[in-house]
Formats: structure tokens, C-alpha cells, sequence
């Protein structure tokens, strides 16, 4: 990359975060026109690229893997704040809200992320993409558990008529899931963070002006002005999100589709920048790190978002269904099945990812036509 290039981009996405933020002051308040509303959704999707380069530069100053838990959590951030402001300001019925787009969001990054990077990796190496097993396999193994435990089990609890958790099962749940998510973070950065770096180490690409054979990390300065960006570009995205989910309800209403897509189409917005990471991750033979987005994506977004609801839950009213339906166990465990068959080998075939894109694909589809 050249330096007039990362200059350019540099600048597009110093400007992108504030912009939005200026957008957003003008139309928070207010009920735009359609034009204005397309407006906005440009500029949504800038703030959101902008964000995650500014994540990604932050990352890169850090290091693997604490980059991808970045990326992780900053997109989770959105989401959880999405969901939240949606409940407490959307319509009649948003009682599924949550367990539509924490689902959505964990067969996007497990089935989606992992089989695309699989396959484009695998592809470029003309073989097989290469990985830690044990690293994915804990990291899988953490997104199976929270899983279960906030997604499966209040589908099969008897305290409360509907798919819902009690009170007092809300609350162990959350705690549960804060507890787990920690125990993988320590294990991720401290204990063993060894298991989640790529097998392949390379720069990709980036700018190596010591010729050590490593990308040069940025400077402080830079690191700080990023993560300043990235807090400003956070902001502007949950905002203007919150200005277009009308505009998004009612399109998703005025083809017909069921409610649920609603929370396919926030968790493809806000995890749009981290799959666009993970493939360009993949592309350099950096797997590991494409996963590492991916199922760290997964965890974050329920061990995240479901504790943040149970404090939200005090101000919600009505239900708080959070147990699948029997359409959604299915795919759920044929993703686990196949994860695992996937990761402990410790290398890929383009099948493998193949498989993980056609149960993605079974996923929209029976989402849109149940």
C-alpha cells in the first residue's frame, strides 16, 4: 500500500465519524423524509467502515490477539445498544427483538465468517487454510456453551408460561455469561494467548519500513487518535441506526417478511466491518485471526447482550423471550456439529467452509419463509 493511499484513507475516515456525528445532531430528533433517510444510510455505512478501520488500527498497535477482541467488542457495543434503544422505543412488540438478532448475529459470524474466510484462504493456498484447533476449539466451545445456556435452556424452563426466563434465572443467566466470556478473555490474552495467534505470521502487505518481516505497528499518537475516532464513529452508528429502524421495520413489513428479519438486517449491518476484517485476514493467511473475529464476535454478542438486557429488563416492559423455536435448535446445533468437525483438525478444506455458508443460506432463508 502506498503512502498516498493510506494517507487517503487516513483522511476519509477521520472525517466519516464526525460527519455522522453532524448528521446525527441534525435528524435525532426528528422524522426524515425518505431522501434524507437514504442520506443517512450512506452515511451509516461510512461511520461503520470508518469505525472499524479505526478498530483495526487500534489492534494493530496491540497486537493479536488482543486486535480481534477489539473488533469484537466494538462491534458488539453497536449491537447491544441497537437492540436496547429499539426495545425501549420501538413499537408494539419487541419481545423477540433480542433473541432474533443475538441469534442472527452468532449464525452470521459462525457459520458466515468462518465458512467465507475457510474458503477464500483455502482457495489462495490452493490446499488447506490453516489454524490453532485449540484455539478455535475453545473459542468454539465458549460460543456453544453461552449459547445454550441463554438461548436453549428458557426454551425448556417452566417458571414463566413462554420462552422466557424468570426473574431470578434472567439474573444467573447474565452472571453466567459475564463469568464465561472473562474466563475466555483471560485464557485469550493472558493464559494463553499463544493458542490464538496465526500459524502463519506475516505482514500482508503492510508498511515494514525496518525490514524485520513484521507489519510496523502505528505510532501512540496515531493509536490514541483512532480509538478517540472510533468512540466518535461508535456514537454516530448506534444514533443513526436508531433513526433508520423505523424506515427498517416498515420496509421488512411492507414485503410481507416476518418480524425476525429485523434482527437479521441489524446484526448484518453491525457486523458488516468485522467480516470485511476477517476476509481480508484470510486473504493473507492469517485464519486464526479470522476466527478469532468470528467466534469471538459470537461470544461477545451474548455474554455482552444478554446481561445488558437483564439490567435493561428493569425499565422494559412486557415479555423477554429468549428461548429458540424448534427451526432455530436445529440449525444452531447443525452449526455446532459442523464447527467442531471444522476445527479439530486444525486445517480446512473450501467444503468445509462451503457447508458452513449452505447452513447460513438454510438460515436466511427459513427466517424470511418459516
Amino acid at each position: 500500500m502506498s503512502r498516498a493511499t493510506a494517507e487517503s484513507r487516513w483522511h476519509w475516515t477521520s472525517i466519516a465519524p464526525v460527519l455522522a456525528l453532524v448528521v446525527l445532531a441534525g435528524t435525532f430528533t426528528t422524522k426524515p423524509p425518505a431522501l434524507v433517510l437514504g442520506l443517512v444510510a450512506i452515511v451509516l455505512v461510512a461511520a461503520v467502515l470508518a469505525a472499524v478501520h479505526h478498530a483495526e488500527v487500534v489492534a494493530h498497535r496491540v497486537g493479536e490477539p488482543f486486535g480481534s477482541l477489539i473488533l469484537a467488542v466494538a462491534v458488539t457495543v453497536i449491537e447491544v445498544a441497537l437492540i436496547v434503544t429499539l426495545m425501549l422505543t420501538g413499537p408494539e412488540d419487541t419481545s423477540t427483538l433480542a433473541r432474533d438478532t443475538v441469534f442472527a448475529a452468532v449464525m452470521i459470524s459462525v457459520n458466515g465468517i468462518v465458512g467465507i474466510s475457510l474458503v477464500v484462504s483455502a482457495l489462495k493456498k490452493r490446499g488447506l487454510a490453516e489454524f490453532n484447533a485449540e484455539g478455535a476449539g475453545s473459542a468454539l466451545a465458549t460460543v456453544l456453551t453461552l449459547a445454550t445456556l441463554t438461548l436453549v435452556l428458557p426454551r425448556f424452563t417452566t417458571s414463566e408460561a413462554g420462552p422466557e426466563f424468570s426473574g431470578g434465572q434472567l439474573a444467573f443467566a447474565a452472571l453466567a455469561s459475564l463469568a464465561i466470556y472473562a474466563m475466555f478473555v483471560f485464557t485469550q490474552t493472558v493464559r494463553h494467548r499463544d493458542f490464538f495467534l496465526p500459524v502463519e505470521q506475516g505482514h500482508g502487505g503492510l508498511p515494514d519500513e525496518d525490514a524485520d518481516g513484521h507489519a510496523d505497528p502505528p505510532s501512540t499518537r496515531t493509536a490514541l487518535v483512532s480509538l478517540a475516532l472510533l468512540l466518535v464513529a461508535l456514537v454516530s452508528v448506534v444514533g443513526l441506526a436508531k433513526v433508520e429502524s423505523p424506515a427498517i421495520e416498515d420496509a421488512v413489513a411492507a414485503v410481507g417478511f416476518p418480524h425476525a428479519v429485523v434482527g437479521v438486517v441489524i446484526a448484518l449491518l453491525v457486523l458488516l466491518p468485522e467480516s470485511i476484517s476477517a476476509v481480508r485476514s484470510a486473504a493473507r493467511h492469517r485464519v486464526q485471526t479470522s476466527l478469532n473475529l468470528a467466534y469471538g464476535s459470537a461470544m461477545a454478542s451474548i455474554g455482552l447482550t444478554i446481561p445488558t438486557l437483564a439490567v435493561a429488563s428493569i425499565w422494559l416492559d412486557g415479555p423477554l423471550e429468549l428461548g429458540l423455536g424448534e427451526t432455530e435448535l436445529v440449525l444452531l446445533l447443525s452449526s455446532m456439529v459442523v464447527g467442531v468437525l471444522t476445527v479439530v483438525p486444525g486445517r480446512s478444506k473450501p467444503l468445509n467452509g462451503g457447508l458452513h455458508l449452505v447452513i447460513l443460506a438454510a438460515y436466511i432463508f427459513m427466517t424470511i419463509s418459516p
